[in-house]
This record gives C-alpha cells, sequence and structure tokens, in this order.
C-alpha cells in the first residue's frame, strides 16, 4: 500500500506543481511565427489545432528531397494545462526548421483540467484516460499529416513524435501503444510507426500489467534529471498498474538491443523537461544518425551541468505538496 501512496502522490504532485512550472508567456518581436496553422479534429467541446514550420528547403541530411522529415511536439503541464505556442518552444521549432526539419505543435485535450487527484485508487483511471486522451489526439494529429503528407511536403516513414512532461509521457505512451497492438492505436495505418520518439521527462503508464516491449520500438531518445520528482525516472508499481520512467524504460530498452539513447543529467530536477533548445546538438545528432540514416547508435550517458538554470518547480518534491 505504501508503494501505491508513493505512486498517487507523485502523479497528484505533478498536477499541483504545474502552475509554478508554467513559464510566462511573453510575446517579444524576434519570437518565430510558424507558417501556417491547420485545424487536424473536431471534438465535442474544442477544435485541435496544429502549427505548422517549414523546413529550410536545403538543409539537413535530407537537403535533396522534396518530402522533409517532421517533428511532431507535445507540450508539457501535467495533463492540465499548457499550451502549443509558447515563445520559447517556437525558438526551437524554428532552429530545428532551419536545420531541415518541418516542426508541428500539436494541441491535445488536457484530461486532468477542473480535475483534482487524490491519494486512492479512484485516482488511476482519471490519470489513465488523461493520458489516453492525449494519445488520442497525437493520433489524431498524425493522421491528419499523412492525409496531407504530399501538399505539406512530408516524407509519411519519417514522422518524428517529440514531447516534454506530459507531452513526453504522451510520445512515449504511443509508441508502446503500437508495438503492444493497444486498441486506440489500431486508427493508424496497419504498416505506420513513428520513426523516432525524442522524450524530455517522460514515462510509460499500465493498468494492465508490466510494461513490455514485445518487438524492438523506433529509435527513442530519452533526457531526464537524475532528481526528478515530478515524472519519476525510475519504476513505481502496485499490483497490475505500473509507471516507468526514462531509467527504468533504458534498462528494458537496453535488454531488448533497442537503438535508443538516453542523456542522465545528473543531479537535475524537473528542469530537463524544458530543456530542448539547451540539447539541439545531441537532438540533431540522434535525428541524423538513429533516424534518418537508421544507424544503431546506443548511448548511456551520465552528465553535470551546473549552468542549467534550476528554477522552484523543478526542485519541488512530495512533501512539498504534503507536508508531514
Amino acid at each position: 500500500m505504501k508503494r501505491l501512496i508513493s505512486l498517487l502522490l507523485l502523479l497528484a504532485s505533478s498536477c499541483c506543481l504545474v502552475r509554478a512550472q508554467m513559464r510566462p508567456i511573453v510575446e517579444t518581436p524576434d519570437v518565430p511565427r510558424p507558417d501556417a496553422t491547420y485545424r487536424f479534429a473536431q471534438r465535442d467541446t474544442c477544435e485541435l489545432l496544429l502549427d505548422f514550420y517549414r523546413a529550410a528547403p536545403d538543409a539537413g541530411p535530407c537537403a535533396d528531397t522534396l518530402r522533409k522529415p517532421v517533428v511532431v511536439h507535445a507540450f508539457g503541464g501535467a495533463f492540465l494545462m499548457g499550451v502549443r505556442n509558447h515563445p520559447d518552444d517556437r525558438h526551437w521549432y524554428r532552429r530545428l526548421a532551419d536545420e531541415g526539419y518541418h516542426v508541428v505543435a500539436i494541441d491535445y485535450r488536457l484530461g486532468l483540467k477542473g480535475k483534482t487527484l487524490k491519494t486512492s485508487l479512484s485516482t488511476l483511471p482519471l490519470l489513465r484516460d488523461a493520458i489516453q486522451m492525449a494519445v488520442d489526439d497525437l493520433y489524431a494529429a498524425t493522421n491528419y499529416l499523412l492525409e496531407h503528407a504530399e501538399e505539406l511536403g512530408i516524407d509519411p516513414d519519417r514522422i518524428i513524435v517529440s514531447g516534454s512532461s506530459a507531452g513526453a509521457i504522451t510520445a512515449l505512451q504511443a509508441e508502446w501503444e503500437i508495438l503492444n497492438g493497444k486498441e486506440p492505436a489500431q486508427v493508424l495505418p496497419g504498416w505506420f510507426n513513428y520513426a523516432g520518439v525524442m522524450a524530455f521527462a517522460g514515462a510509460v503508464f499500465s493498468m494492465d500489467g508490466p510494461i513490455n516491449f514485445p518487438q524492438k520500438p523506433c529509435p527513442i531518445l530519452l533526457l531526464y534529471g537524475t532528481d526528478d520528482r515530478i515524472v519519476p525516472y525510475g519504476s513505481i508499481s502496485i499490483f497490475r498498474n505500473h509507471f516507468a520512467g526514462s531509467a527504468a524504460l533504458a534498462k528494458k530498452l537496453a535488454q531488448i538491443g533497442a537503438n535508443f539513447q538516453v542523456y542522465r543529467f545528473e543531479d537535475a530536477g524537473h528542469e530537463i523537461s524544458v530543456s530542448m533548445r539547451r540539447n539541439v546538438p545531441e537532438e540533431l545528432r540522434f535525428l541524423e544518425e538513429n533516424v534518418i540514416k537508421g544507424r544503431h547508435r546506443p548511448l548511456d550517458a551520465t552528465l553535470t551541468d551546473k549552468t542549467i538554470e534550476a528554477p522552484a518547480w523543478g526542485r519541488a518534491s512530495i512533501r512539498d505538496i504534503y507536508p508531514r
């Protein structure tokens, strides 16, 4: 039971801390704008949009092709809040576009908005449903890109999914569901799989038993802080409920010989979830070598970077939310 309470506290803390996590949205003249915005789905309560940043035509490993790889990014915010077009992230989107990759920033429904997570078993279905809602919307965006690949100049075999925090959970969960033949993934074409995953402080959640990979996934890049107390980097399990963070996933991926890379930022917290702009060289090497060229380049690196800003929300713990 103590392990279950620990799991629930971790999940609850993510939602309680997300308001502190939200970076101020400051529009300045130098903030990049998307080249286009499209509606990719209409839900009962809202329409879902995606911003499209067009790849520089003569850049990157696919400079000589008309159809470019695309990075689809899901924002963070504990499934409670967040936006696809945060100014800080838009600088990163344009940087990747300048390097020859289309970038798509998507909306997804916030399944925990207006809900309170409690330390009881009733919380777990709420979390599962919120994750699944985000995954379903990611799949809808993926289908939209596949259907419009020709007009957008997208290579349908090179759709990479990326995410930050809750978005990283969404990205990893989406790939895990495809590999395990889960029903929600059946909306995608039978031949389809993502070409790669980039997860900044992500995890996979299951209420149906251990998290396994019945086949090798697409190339995966994991980045996380070893002192992350919001999205656990290890694993927590009780009965048939399992929550596997980046460290636990890296162990499983190594066991099956997957093409993956993991960067462990020693003593860093959840701030790694928004470190995309700081790690562009590592991201580009992964995208070009592991994804585009298909080279098997496993990497497990532990880094110490004292220059990474550690905001209060990045260092928060369960006790900060539930003092004893």
